[in-house]
């Protein structure tokens, strides 16, 4: 067996090796397993083992030789690989090597076309600066988040007055358009939460100011994007009927509400520390996830790596499988309608090249997760279940999970690393801003 290798291709790598293997090789070997195979063939009129082995190789040759090449090139492939200590990228590509016509026919030539795993040289992150942003909750964003729990959890009641913003209503209507009934233009009972951007503002807007039983007509033009294309921009007439008109409630702030958040005996001043404890655990992961964000970013720019196309292909998949799946979940996909992997290339580039860089920080700056980092993540997480024991020995009972939690590990010590070595700038960040919340 013989081979060479051409190493200009236009990526850096991407390898070709020619193969050579005897022919004499292969016929040897398919000889060897055509009489392995013919102890235990069966044909009619010949007992078991005895069916010549001409007439096993006229049944079973091609067959048996195919798979004698196939493992001719396997094995020999993979001593390449070893000898040279090549770090293989997806799979190889076999194919024939072309000639002019006069190929030898006493060897089999071919050739191995293949992507390696890139050589990383880790960039210098020391220029790098990265905002490590931090807040302190107060008793005030406590209140704030204690109302929001209580406006959550509003009932509404019958009001015998004229409807007002934050009502919820129950009306029939009939909208005409030239004086006919539009598709889509009726309803009854239909229930009406003034102010949550159900309907269109002028809609709600006619109804402010209604009581129950009350009729009113009015014309309302809809707006020329409208998601019905056959009315968008088309001024109609609508007669509401407002049937009922109820107002909301917020729960009291009392034993019976910390019960509802999971206070068994409903002390006030536990709810309002576990109120505390959720929200200081979501903003730390917050602020944990804007500065990695950078961090990632940093580490992208100091190194420009090239990836093998291979890796971001098996990624691509991957993540439109596990889209494909969450939509067909959700009821958002049909069963016969596929996400295209085309769609997550960026991201899966992204991926591959921040996956190939912090193995090699982990391995450069011995940055492995210990036992008791991944046992501190595990905890953590198990803290917002109601059993955290329960979730540890979950957590513990698969595998799959554990290598979840020990890839966090490993994320939250390569960010740990570079914020020790580039030039982190601590940064207060508003509530608001830190949670989304918006202006």
């Amino acid at each position: 067996m013989q081979t060479t290798q051409d190493n200009t291709s236009a990526s850096v790598l991407e390898r070709r090796i020619d193969m050579t293997i005897p022919l004499a090789e292969i016929e040897k070997d398919v000889e060897q397993r055509l009489k392995q195979a013919a102890r235990t063939i069966k044909m009619p009129g010949f007992r078991p083992g005895k069916v010549p082995l001409k007439l096993v190789a006229q049944q079973y040759g091609p067959q048996t030789r195919n798979e004698a090449i196939g493992a001719a090139v396997e094995k020999l492939f993979g001593d390449v690989v070893r000898q040279q200590n090549l770090r293989i990228a997806g799979y190889p590509r076999f194919e024939p090597k072309s000639g002019d016509g006069g190929e030898d026919q006493s060897k089999i030539e071919f050739s191995a076309i293949f992507e390696v795993y890139p050589e990383i040289v880790l960039g210098d992150v020391s220029g790098c600066e990265i905002e490590r942003v931090m807040h302190v909750i107060s008793e005030a964003e406590v209140d704030k988040t204690i109302e929001v729990l209580r406006k959550q959890r509003i009932t509404y009641s019958r009001a015998e007055r004229a409807a007002a913003d934050g009502d919820r209503l129950v009306i029939d209507f009939t909208g005409r358009r030239e004086g006919e009934v539009f598709p889509g233009g009726q309803g009854a009972d239909f229930p009406v939460l003034l102010g949550s951007g159900q309907m269109l503002a002028d809609f709600e807007a006619a109804l402010i100011g209604m009581s129950a039983g009350e009729t009113k007509t009015f014309d309302l033009t809809f707006p020329a994007d409208y998601k019905a294309e056959d009315i968008a921009g088309q001024t109609v007439q609508f007669e509401v009927t407002l049937k009922a008109v109820e107002g909301p409630l917020l729960p009291e702030l009392d034993a019976g509400f910390a019960k509802s958040l999971g206070i068994a005996d409903g002390d006030l001043d536990k709810m309002r520390s576990e109120v505390r404890a959720n929200l200081e655990r979501e903003m730390n992961q917050r602020l944990r996830d804007r500065v990695k964000h950078q961090v990632m970013e940093a580490l992208l720019t100091v190194n420009p790596i090239e990836i093998p196309k291979a890796l971001v292909e098996l990624e691509s998949r991957q993540m439109a499988e596990a889209a494909q799946q969450q939509l067909r979940e959700r009821g958002l996909l049909g069963k016969d309608t596929a996400a295209d992997p085309k769609w997550f290339t960026e991201k899966a580039e992204r991926r591959v090249k921040l996956g190939l860089l912090l193995a090699e920080l982990v391995k450069v700056n011995q940055l492995n997760a210990k036992m008791e980092q991944i046992r501190a993540v595990i905890d953590d997480f198990a803290q917002t279940y109601e059993d955290p024991a329960e979730v540890v020995r979950w957590y513990y009972s698969q595998p799959e999970r554990l290598a979840e939690a020990e890839a966090l590990v490993l994320e939250n010590n390569v960010v740990d690393w570079v914020l020790a070595n580039a030039k982190a700038v601590d940064k207060e960040i508003g509530f608001d801003e830190l949670m989304g919340n918006g202006a």
